[in-house]
């Protein structure tokens, strides 16, 4: 697959994401897989291909030959996104919608807790990783998601 041929379309986050969602279901391919390709972690390779991060040049490169995807969808993987833009104000996704639920119930906690910790100031996700991962349990497996964020004190001027 080449690279070279120059874009002549633009296309938009949505769109990108619809073709790589596409192109992942016809190769019955995985996101640790997509993610392996482009020698990034499984989080952020997901996150840039449903459009909420951008891929540096070679990274989303990988993803269109791994993928098989047009050179529109590889320029569409390396441009910034506007963040949250997609998000509904109150998700109707039962996923999304929980974990909402919990920023309403222990948000107040956790700042309150990173505070105390911390000092005033707030837990970047910018310099941010974060991990999903399956926990064998006798009464039900269990989600383990482990975010891991920058402290960023608020400054006094």
């Amino acid at each position: 697959m080449s690279h070279s041929s120059p874009v002549t379309t633009f296309l938009t986050k949505e769109e990108m994401k619809t073709h790589i969602l596409q192109a992942k279901l016809a190769k019955n391919a995985t996101w640790a897989q997509i993610a392996e390709a482009a020698g990034l972690s499984e989080v952020f390779t997901t996150s840039a291909c449903l459009g909420e991060n951008a891929l540096g040049a070679e990274e989303a490169a990988r993803v269109g030959q791994f993928l098989a995807l047009p050179p529109v969808v590889v320029e569409a993987l390396t441009r910034f996104a506007n963040k949250g833009e997609a998000a509904p104000t109150i998700p109707k996704e039962p996923l999304q919608y929980r974990f909402q639920e919990i920023l309403y119930v222990y948000g107040e906690t956790l700042k309150e807790l990173i505070e105390e910790k911390f000092g005033p100031g707030i837990m970047s996700a910018i310099d941010f990783t974060m991990d999903v991962a399956r926990q064998p349990d006798p009464k039900g497996d269990r989600v383990v998601i482990t975010m891991n964020g920058k402290f960023l004190g608020y400054k006094k001027w």
